[in-house]
């Protein structure tokens, strides 16, 4: 049978992935691996001390995972030299100059192969410390574009954003970086001067490295919020991106920006998720009965898509991506994608609440006493609403009930995105896809085209077993 063009494009192929050891970039790797054996060589650069370190770390943390299970099966007692041969954990880190990579003769062995760079390194926490999300989102984003004008062969820099660098924005939201640029009066070389400053006078008031990091967190949530961002992650994301758009010089870029992204839909199999994302908060809170009410609106076409978007579904647009832009040079020297289904294939917080709250009741969780735990159907309250009543009961009582202070905490931390009036634009993915089926890609292989999602499977079927496999219920 003859391979399709992006199985074909993946062989003999050397590509840099930073981000390795998180969520995205392991479907990414076992994606490759699984479709393309034959790719030249994977460099995947992971926090270690050394490479031998960073080499456990690979075996540990991904190749030993329940995702790479097909994978292991198909190849059996040649699993491991498939891996040894094809993959190369590399001890760096995005922070620092040169990639962290201290090995100068494997720095230069990179710099002499690689053809494309994947950067999918990210802190993704929306509180993060101002100095370590600017040194991985923003300057860590740009040390790798860095490195990767100076490698020989490179012909492809491919960006994994976020949907929501747009910030608060409302209305359509196009796949440009000009949604970005208009905010030109951010100087991003101040903010990390500002961010160094905040922690050389912290350090030198000899307090507490839990005081710093707090006072690190919340200086973070400040600045983003006075540059018109509402957390540390989109406002250091947003400004990753700026800087690449100003200094990518004549290396291609993408930039992927997806929404935030849930467990496999389909492959490798259904329902792969690692670790409690986003949505997964609220979920494994109401399933266990610790939750009844959350800031939403019943009547607004917003779309829980913003927040979930199956895993595959990224690599997919990614791997096609990788294949159509290094085919073309002349496509486009910077393009954009929104990955997401607000466009497409929108679901409202009537529509989830109905089917988790049948999950459950169908499903329930047993708790430490064996007992099962009833679930009602979770009330969608407005923020203000839940505020006020959080208000009242601070009136009422002296030591506010840690189940209104967790509510309270889900609705800070959620507002942005349940009350996100915006519909990501995906013309250029569109485009992506006609393109894609032109040159003869399986689009079914690689889907990416969100009208497919049947919303009921997935959160029944998928994500909802998928968090009860993994333990995380």
């Amino acid at each position: 049978m003859e391979l399709d063009n992006a199985v074909k494009f993946l062989q003999g192929k050397t590509i840099l992935i930073t981000g390795a050891t998180g969520f995205l970039a392991k479907v990414f790797v076992e994606k490759i691996l699984r479709l393309q054996p034959n790719v030249n060589k994977l460099y995947l650069l992971v926090r270690a001390s050394n490479n031998k370190s960073a080499t456990q770390r690979l075996y540990d943390e991904i190749i030993s995972t329940e995702l790479f299970k097909i994978l292991r099966n198909n190849w059996g007692s040649k699993f491991d030299a498939l891996i040894s041969s094809r993959v190369k954990a590399v001890a760096g880190d995005i922070s620092f100059e040169n990639l962290g990579l201290n090995d100068s003769e494997l720095r230069e062995e990179m710099r002499k192969k690689i053809q494309i760079i994947v950067n999918v390194a990210a802190s993704t926490d929306f509180g993060e410390r101002y100095d370590d999300a600017l040194g991985i989102n923003t300057f860590g984003a740009f040390n790798v574009l860095n490195f990767g004008k100076k490698c020989d062969k490179v012909e492809l820099f491919l960006h994994i954003s976020t949907a929501y660098v747009c910030g608060e924005e409302t209305g359509i939201i196009l796949e440009k970086g000009e949604n970005l640029k208009r905010r030109n009066d951010i100087n991003i070389f101040e903010e990390k001067r500002l961010a160094e400053e905040q922690l050389s006078q912290l350090q030198n008031q000899c307090i507490p490295d839990k005081a710093i990091t707090s006072s690190m967190k919340e200086f973070g949530l400040e600045r983003a919020k006075m540059n018109g961002w509402p957390n540390t992650y989109v406002f250091t994301k947003a400004m990753g991106e700026m800087l690449l758009g100003k200094f990518k010089g004549d290396l291609p870029l993408v930039i992927i920006r997806p929404t935030i992204i849930a467990g496999t839909y389909k492959q490798p199999f259904p329902g792969w998720i690692e670790g409690v994302r986003t949505l997964d908060v609220v979920l494994v809170n109401y399933g266990k009965g610790k939750l009844t009410c959350f800031p939403g609106n019943l009547n607004s076409a917003l779309d829980v898509v913003r927040i979930l978007i199956p895993v595959d579904m990224v690599v997919n647009a990614m791997v096609v991506a990788m294949e159509v832009h290094y085919a073309q040079h002349q496509y486009s020297c910077e393009t954009i994608y929104h990955v997401g289904t607000s466009s497409k294939n929108p679901l409202k917080f009537s529509d989830l609440r109905n089917l988790v709250h049948y999950y459950f009741t169908k499903n329930p969780w047993i708790d430490t006493n064996g007992q099962k735990v009833e679930v009602g159907k979770l009330v969608v309250v407005f923020y203000l609403i839940n505020i006020l009543c959080c208000q009242r009961f601070e009136k009422i009582y002296t030591n506010l009930n840690r189940r209104v202070k967790f509510i309270l905490r889900l609705a800070e931390f959620y507002k942005p995105y349940s009350f996100f009036t915006g519909i990501f634009d995906d013309r250029n993915l569109e485009g992506l896809q006609r393109v894609a089926e032109e040159r003869g890609i399986d689009l079914a292989e690689f889907n990416f085209d969100s009208r497919s999602i049947d919303w009921e499977d997935y959160i029944m079927n998928s994500h909802i077993p998928g968090l009860l496999n993994q333990g995380l219920l």
